[in-house]
């Protein structure tokens, strides 16, 4: 069976080919050529056609192919619908900061997790994606926008904690200096609240920054909304944040969407400040994408106003999500319900 040469680092690949009786130089070549996006071997023009071939046949090299592009008419964002090498679909998207370029991927092909705002939720579970497959989706963006790509936020389908070995990999892979070199504190892993694993991320020890979906400031309320707190709850949440700050030094980020009448109230603010006394972390307030079938409606501008006043007044540091690709289906929460149903494609 082939594998895909993206699973591997420029070093891991090199020790390959020197076991294989190819020079170790070999894959240095091999590695430059993928990270600029090319699809096939045959395309590695300083590489023999003999080597070519024992390539093609041994490796994969596993880009997927773009299936179709939505661009936002109200900010450029840009949502990609790419078909992987099995021909499953996954999606992730592009968006631009005054910083630079920042991704978004996915760690899935669907999703578990059962969150009940997420438009994931209702498309199934089929399988996770490598560490090579996480990697491809920044190379094949990088090469069409032409750009390099500064920031990795891993907060598309599927649930990174879930796919935690692969995700450890990526990770070492997008920081290799002979690959993307995209340092960690420019990474971004976004969980519903695995504390286990969460937990196990922080004893790795890469000081990636951690972001958390919270959404509630107890269990009833958040576990009507996110089955996972059924097995790790508020407490255990907060728990597992307080280990991975104390062992990374950096600082959590809790996400929180606000819903009309469920959780934006002054009183459910005033509930989340007492609940996040004393922890390095900022909130990141997020007014809720609407997502077909959820029911699910967004707050009202006087009621987020009033929750951020009320988080600022009570000395924690809060921002407000940039709505980023929301007429294309591809903010917070928005993929994916209907992957190719994406409105002005490219």
């Amino acid at each position: 069976m082939k594998e895909m040469i993206l699973d591997f680092s420029a070093i891991e690949l090199k020790q390959k080919f020197i076991d294989a009786g190819i020079k170790g130089y070999r894959a240095l070549q091999v590695n430059q050529w993928i990270l600029r996006g090319v699809e096939s071997f045959e395309e590695m023009n300083n590489i023999p056609k003999e080597l070519q071939a024992k390539l093609t046949e041994d490796y994969i090299i596993g880009l997927p192919k773009i299936a179709s592009i939505a661009v936002s008419k109200l900010d450029g964002t840009r949502k990609y619908v790419l078909e992987m090498f099995d021909g499953r679909l996954i999606e992730c998207v592009l968006m631009r900061y005054y910083h630079g370029l920042t991704v978004c991927i996915s760690s899935q092909v669907g999703c578990r997790m059962g969150c009940t705002f997420c438009a994931s939720t209702g498309i199934g579970f089929e399988r996770n994606l490598s560490c090579g497959e996480m990697l491809a989706q920044i190379i094949v963006m990088q090469k069409d926008a032409g750009e390099r790509i500064s920031n990795v936020v891993i907060m598309g389908i599927g649930e990174p904690m879930d796919n935690f070995e692969n995700l450890i990999q990526f990770l070492r892979l997008v920081n290799d200096k002979d690959g993307l070199n995209i340092g960690f504190r420019h990474v971004t892993v976004s969980t519903c609240g695995l504390v286990k694993n969460i937990i196990k991320l922080a004893e790795v020890g890469n000081p990636v920054n951690l972001s958390v979906s919270l959404h509630a400031t107890n269990d009833a309320l958040r576990s009507s909304i996110m089955p996972v707190n059924k097995s790790d709850s508020i407490d255990k949440l907060m728990h597992g944040c307080k280990i991975y700050i104390e062992k990374t030094k950096r600082r959590v980020t809790f996400e929180y969407a606000l819903i009309k009448g469920f959780n934006d109230s002054q009183e459910e603010a005033r509930k989340l400040a007492r609940l996040l006394k004393g922890l390095m972390c900022m909130v990141n307030v997020i007014p809720i994408n609407e997502v077909s079938g959820t029911g699910f409606e967004k707050s009202s501008r006087k009621s987020i106003e009033g929750f951020v006043d009320t988080l600022e007044k009570e000395g924690i540091v809060v921002t407000v999500r940039r709505e980023l690709g929301s007429d294309i289906s591809a903010a917070c929460g928005q993929l994916r319900k209907d992957s190719l149903s994406l409105g002005d494609n490219e």
